[in-house]
């Protein structure tokens, strides 16, 4: 594939940030980020692609397409160490979700910053410490205890306020697992609560995880639809 040698525009630059922050996006993200056409937000994605900023991945047919910040794109934005997402079959559905999501949250909060997991990793290693995630007490097999949420909503730093993990559950965990992770984020000190989207069935389960962790008064769990049903924020996630 042929790339293009021109200069990224500021436009494009922010779009390719936003891709790395997340892991991917979707035109139909964007659509409703910019309050622009799902064709002309497609349009605009195309054009980052063919420039090399992007790549696009479609793994599973019945999903839009989601597209990734490349390597170039990275040096672009100067996202610097935020890792290259690999988009496969097994997360493409949950990518897509939080696309959308994150999406929505900065539509309903214009005053608030939404970031992804890579960003935060990035920046909690940056940090070394924790910023927006919780300790676990027993190990990952990646050998740490830390669980980050798939999104972080920050306030202005004029607030002054602690930053609100967002978790996008679409699958039920065990149940042991679930609640000690609940357990973990009534216990942390770094975020000012925790909102789960799930849908009927998910929701159902977090319900009684929070219920054993005793961690109502910070782990909030609500519907999927409540959120992405703003202004067409759930169209075609699947």
């Amino acid at each position: 594939m042929s790339k293009s040698t021109h200069t990224p525009t500021p436009e494009q630059i922010e779009l390719v940030r936003w891709a790395a922050s997340l892991g991917a996006v979707t035109a139909e993200a964007l659509a409703h980020r910019r309050g622009v056409s799902v064709a002309s937000a497609r349009a605009r994605l195309g054009a980052a692609r063919r420039a090399g900023l992007l790549s696009r991945e479609r793994p599973l047919t019945e999903h839009p397409a989601l597209f990734g910040a490349t390597r170039a794109g990275l040096r672009a934005c100067g996202a610097r160490g935020i890792d290259i997402c690999r988009i496969t079959s097994s997360n493409a559905h949950h990518l897509t979700v939080c696309a959308a999501v994150a999406a929505a949250l900065e539509r309903c909060y214009p005053d608030h910053r939404v970031s992804g997991e890579h960003e935060l990793r990035r920046d909690e290693r940056d940090h070394d410490g924790p910023l927006a995630s919780a300790q676990l007490g027993w190990l990952h097999a990646r050998g740490t205890g830390r669980h980050r949420p798939d999104l972080v909503l920050w306030p202005s730093v004029a607030a002054r306020e602690r930053p609100v993990a967002v978790e996008v559950e679409l699958t039920i965990k065990a149940p042991r697992r679930l609640r000690d992770i609940c357990r973990a984020w009534a216990r942390s000190q770094t975020v000012a609560g925790v909102l789960y989207f799930a849908p009927p069935d998910v929701e159902r389960a977090l319900s009684r995880a929070i219920e054993r962790a005793r961690a109502s008064e910070r782990v909030i769990v609500l519907p999927l639809d409540c959120l992405l049903g703003v202004d067409g924020g759930a169209a075609d996630i699947g």
